[in-house]
């Protein structure tokens, strides 16, 4: 294994991505900078960001006065337009009507685009106070509604098959508990593919709901985890993507498999261009969400027995897939990582790829 990266490397990782960032033009000022003009079919609502592209600031306890903490969305929200965002993904838990009416009279003063962040019921007791989420985004104005079935990976929290079922039986459950309510009040409900599902394992549960009020958030790198290319991912579940998580992917091999990261746009494995491009193909009117999360690496430990246990007609040959293309397109340079920072440098850091990606996603996808 490698090992861990320095203090004094990550001060040169910090100096060396501040010089790009003032080389390349993309300091606070960023998005105001004119780029070549685009065609017609890549024009339209800018990049969005997801709540966890902040995971340092949102609701940080660190003194910044370059950084300070999000306390709540409308925070968010006003950061997000300042730096020239299309709009927010956020959660929507524990809002009351007349927060929701702020963020609606804040959003639409601003221009941007909603979309809630919810968890689905697990059981009827809950979905009476899941309806009051839907409403109190409703009310903010929100267009899709964000879900998960499993806050972990499934590599982590499962270490048999028949745990591994009973999470699957219970996630089908609670996305039927969830169905009618959104159809009720006609709003789209999205299932993200978060470290949980592989792509057709997804899109069966959708296909098989039936419902157009139940789709995909679509997220661009979550499937590396699970031995799944972002090509395959998307094109499996594009049809059915409400939503997205756009964000790019870097790789090196580690003694027990693969680190995971999420690194600034274009700089990773991921093929945006094909992705954004075929999202619009299904779905013309779809939002892109940058989920920059910045953070050490993910460790993937696919050469061990226990990564395997819930996977049905494990593949040795999706292995040997996975693992050519981490060594042929291994991440140039160290992987980010926030561990040996402090907190004011972590703080920097993660603006620093939110306007990085942000700028990427104007000259070079047009979103």
């Amino acid at each position: 294994m490698k090992k861990p990266i320095s203090n004094s490397q990550n001060d040169r990782l910090s100096i060396d991505r501040r010089s790009f960032l003032k080389t390349a033009g993309l300091g606070a000022m960023a998005m105001s900078f004119p780029f070549p003009e685009l065609p017609d079919y890549l024009k339209g609502v800018p990049m969005g960001i997801v709540v966890h592209s902040y995971g340092a600031r949102w609701n940080s306890k660190v003194e910044s006065k370059n950084y300070p903490g999000f306390q709540n969305a409308l925070d968010l929200i006003n950061h997000c337009h300042s730096i020239g965002a299309g709009g927010v993904q956020v959660g929507v838990n524990n809002w009351t009507s007349d927060f929701a009416k702020q963020v609606r009279d804040t959003r639409e003063k601003l221009g941007l685009y909603l979309e809630g962040s919810i968890g689905m019921p697990k059981t009827e007791a809950d979905v009476s106070n899941f309806e009051k989420e839907v409403l109190a985004a409703k009310e903010a104005g929100a267009t899709v509604l964000r879900t998960v079935c499993l806050s972990g990976r499934r590599y982590e929290n499962f270490k048999t098959e028949a745990e591994w079922l009973t999470f699957k039986t219970n996630s089908l459950n609670s996305i039927r508990l969830a169905e009618p309510i959104v159809r009720k009040h006609k709003m789209k409900l999205a299932v993200e593919n978060h470290k949980d599902w592989k792509a057709q394992e997804l899109a069966d549960i959708i296909k098989n709901l039936s419902s157009e009020w139940v789709g995909v958030t679509l997220d661009f790198g979550n499937n590396y985890s699970l031995l799944e290319e972002s090509s395959h991912v998307i094109s499996t579940l594009a049809p059915y993507a409400f939503s997205t998580h756009i964000k790019d992917m870097g790789v090196k091999e580690y003694e027990k498999g693969f680190l995971l990261s999420e690194v600034p746009l274009g700089t990773g494995i991921v093929d945006l261009k094909t992705g954004v491009d075929l999202c619009r193909k299904y779905n013309p009117d779809i939002t892109f969400s940058l989920e920059m999360i910045t953070r050490d690496p993910l460790q993937i430990p696919c050469l061990e027995d226990g990564y395997w246990a819930t996977f049905e007609n494990a593949s040795p040959l999706d292995l040997a897939k996975i693992l050519r293309v981490v060594k042929a397109k291994e991440f140039s340079g160290e992987l980010p990582s926030v561990s040996k920072l402090d907190p004011e440098k972590k703080l920097a850091f993660e603006e620093e790829n939110n306007l990085a990606c942000l700028a990427y996603g104007k000259e070079k996808l047009g979103i």
